[in-house]
């Protein structure tokens, strides 16, 4: 039985050839794997940290089952959708209105395991129907703006939360970080992100040990005198120890309240299956439902547990982008180190220590490489932006979801950003459609030349 955890050597597993990418069912060297696993770790980390503690959830527990997830995900499409899973950043608002309504953390998770459940019966749905299904609901118009706008999403993050921090190691971390990527070669190269985060590191020990405090915005906005490298929590840290777990409970108007995200992680999944796609050159769409299964499958377990759910992670992508190395080998690394990190909170400490300003450089890069693989699903499939009918939807949806525009439908319930961006691209596009002339709908969303979506994919 293929689960995907064989992989040949490329070349002589050192040094890839200029140009050359890395498949997914190839390794390098395994000490040159592990490390590429430690940068997919180092991408992750940020967010997988920042979420659980902005829901209230045990980050290490966050950080142990996405490494979890991760494993599940790989065996689940057999090795050939190279992605991480990480806790997801759609539901932090959910949990906020939950908790506002006096839920505890057992109800955020129960919520959570809901919606999760529900996208494990969507992927099974997709992997009964074919993917033709998504690619009608969401053609490259529609899958190129939803990757976009994930994306571009993130970038007030940088902008309003890591850069004020620090904004000239900001800027020092990512012309190191840009220099990296572009000017070094072989491995190192590949490694750039991983670089410039431990550039952005020393060199914010550096300056606190030079010029002491300095000046600004904190972690939570307030404008103090800080040190940029703060590693007092390190000290305390325990060096092993079990996340804390708890049992998730149910109730509707939780549940009902957390629902709409699942909109949010069929989008987020299928752009990324289609981000993957358009970097390795292989046809994923056979795995699309797959992907979504294991993803929900993923996210019941880690929130039955009492950890937040789990998407495909953005940021990784970004360094797949960035590395070119493919490699599922690399994401099992990944999947290992958290495992081992989840029970180690010394670790976590180190880590949760990166200064805000080195995030900064650093996701101003990925978050940009992250919104313009949407470009590229656009130019790569020739979409027409001349076209009312493309152009009009997706214009509509960017703005929204990069402007985080929300819509408040009742006390309990809203929609904003990413959530409801998609909505938006999706709904317009469908419902312009119907309206549209002939002229204007270039080719039937199922046609034949959409038959290559419900071909075997060799398992």
């Amino acid at each position: 039985m293929d689960l995907g955890v064989r992989w040949r050597v490329h070349g002589d597993g050192r040094t890839p050839a200029p140009g050359a990418v890395v498949r997914p069912d190839e390794r390098l060297s395994w000490p040159r794997t592990l490390g590429l696993g430690a940068q997919h770790v180092v991408a992750m980390f940020g967010a997988s940290f920042v979420a659980p503690i902005l829901m209230g959830l045990d980050p290490n527990l966050a950080i142990m089952m996405s490494g979890v997830a991760t494993a599940i995900f790989l065996l689940a499409t057999k090795g050939r959708v190279p992605s991480y899973l990480g806790c997801s950043l759609s539901f932090v608002g959910v949990a906020a209105v939950i908790r506002a309504q006096g839920g505890d953390s057992a109800t955020v998770t129960g919520a959570c395991l809901a919606v999760g459940a529900v996208l494990f019966l969507i992927g099974l749905a997709v992997q009964r129907f074919g993917a033709r299904i998504i690619h009608a609901a969401m053609p490259p118009v529609v899958t190129g703006a939803v990757v976009m706008l994930i994306g571009f999403n993130l970038a007030p993050v940088t902008a309003s939360t890591y850069w004020p921090q620090d904004q000239w190691t900001a800027l020092l971390v990512m012309l190191f970080t840009g220099l990296a990527v572009v000017a070094l070669r072989g491995f190192f190269s590949r490694i750039a992100i991983f670089l410039g985060l431990v550039f952005g590191y020393v060199f914010s020990w550096l300056l606190d040990r030079i010029f002491g405090k300095i000046h600004s915005a904190d972690g939570t906005g307030a404008i103090t005198d800080h040190w940029r490298l703060d590693l007092s929590g390190v000290a305390h840290a325990d060096w092993i120890g079990l996340p804390q777990l708890h049992a998730p409970s149910f109730e509707w108007s939780a549940v009902l309240v957390a629902l709409p995200v699942v909109i949010a992680l069929v989008a987020e999944n299928a752009g990324h299956v289609k981000a993957v796609g358009e970097m390795t050159g292989d046809n994923l769409d056979g795995k699309l439902g797959t992907a979504i299964a294991a993803d929900g499958a993923a996210s019941m377990l880690s929130t039955a547990v009492g950890g937040p759910p789990n998407t495909t992670y953005s940021e990784n992508i970004g360094v797949m982008a960035a590395t070119r190395v493919y490699s599922t080998a690399a994401y099992w690394a990944a999947a290992g180190f958290a495992l081992l990190f989840g029970l180690c909170p010394k670790f976590g400490a180190v880590v949760a220590a990166i200064p805000g300003g080195v995030l900064g450089g650093i996701t101003v890069i990925l978050y940009g490489m992250i919104g313009l693989l949407g470009a590229q699903i656009w130019t790569n499939a020739g979409v027409d932006l001349r076209n009312p009918l493309n152009l009009v939807p997706a214009a509509a949806g960017l703005i929204i979801g990069i402007g985080n525009v929300s819509m408040k439908f009742t006390d309990t319930f809203t929609l904003s950003g990413i959530a409801l961006g998609t909505l938006v691209v999706i709904t317009g596009y469908h419902v312009l459609r119907l309206l549209a002339p002939a002229h204007y709908k270039q080719e039937p969303l199922l046609d034949e030349g959409t038959s290559s979506y419900d071909e075997p994919s060799g398992e």
